[in-house]
């Protein structure tokens, strides 16, 4: 009777153990096929590698870029910089429609040692040029600072000081309100003439956020 129960003892034993053994087995095997990726909200530098103007760009065409600084993945591989980005325009307000010069850019893929792998980021800054800017809020809206309104604004005012200049030194109120209305509309001209276009010369550097991981493998 004693040999029966520590042999069905025993037996409990090693189907305990075996489960144990079969969990830790999993539970590698689940480690070891973790997906290795850069994170999403990494941030980092690119470099176009063509011009892009809303004086001409239309929606959906390409551009090419590289990145400009290395990756850190989640098991601590390195990408280094130069990797090829395949993007597209993905809408445009030219300033001589608008206003105001708007561009959006979307990201489509980047390459690495696996291939080309699905990239989605957005704009978040254009580093030294001051005469664009970002509206991350309004997915990487890339705009010029100065509107084609205000300048019609600025040089209306400017005009009208400059026509008003000759009636107010001969002291008559009526040639200075008709220079003015003419100066004004001269200046009005002149600025409806000028826009503001954007333009993103090649090398421009952008600052971009990625909105979804890179997934670059399993570890």
């Amino acid at each position: 009777m004693k040999r029966a129960t520590v042999v069905l003892a025993s037996i409990t034993l090693l189907a305990v153990a075996g489960r144990v053994c079969a969990q830790d087995q999993g539970y590698s095997q689940s480690l070891g096929n973790r997906q290795n990726v850069v994170p999403a909200g990494t941030r980092l530098l690119i470099g176009l590698q063509d011009t892009l103007t809303t004086r001409s760009a239309k929606a959906g065409i390409p551009f090419h870029a590289r990145t400009l600084e290395p990756l850190a993945a989640s098991d601590g591989t390195i990408l280094t910089a130069g990797l090829e980005v395949r993007g597209h325009v993905d809408k445009v307000e030219a300033a001589h429609q608008t206003g105001r010069a708007r561009i959006w850019l979307a990201f489509d893929e980047i390459r690495t040692s696996k291939g080309w792998l699905p990239l989605i980021a957005v704009v978040t800054d254009v580093p030294g040029v001051y005469s664009v800017k970002v509206d991350y809020d309004r997915e990487g809206e890339i705009e010029a600072r100065t509107s084609k309104r205000q300048q019609e604004a600025e040089a209306a005012a400017a005009g009208a000081f400059v026509g008003a200049a000759g009636g107010v030194a001969a002291h008559n109120g009526k040639d200075a309100a008709m220079g003015a209305a003419a100066g004004a509309a001269t200046g009005f001209m002149v600025a409806s003439g000028l826009g503001q276009e954007l333009t993103l010369a090649k090398d421009t550097k952008l600052e971009i956020i990625l909105d979804r991981p890179i997934y670059v493998g399993r570890t």
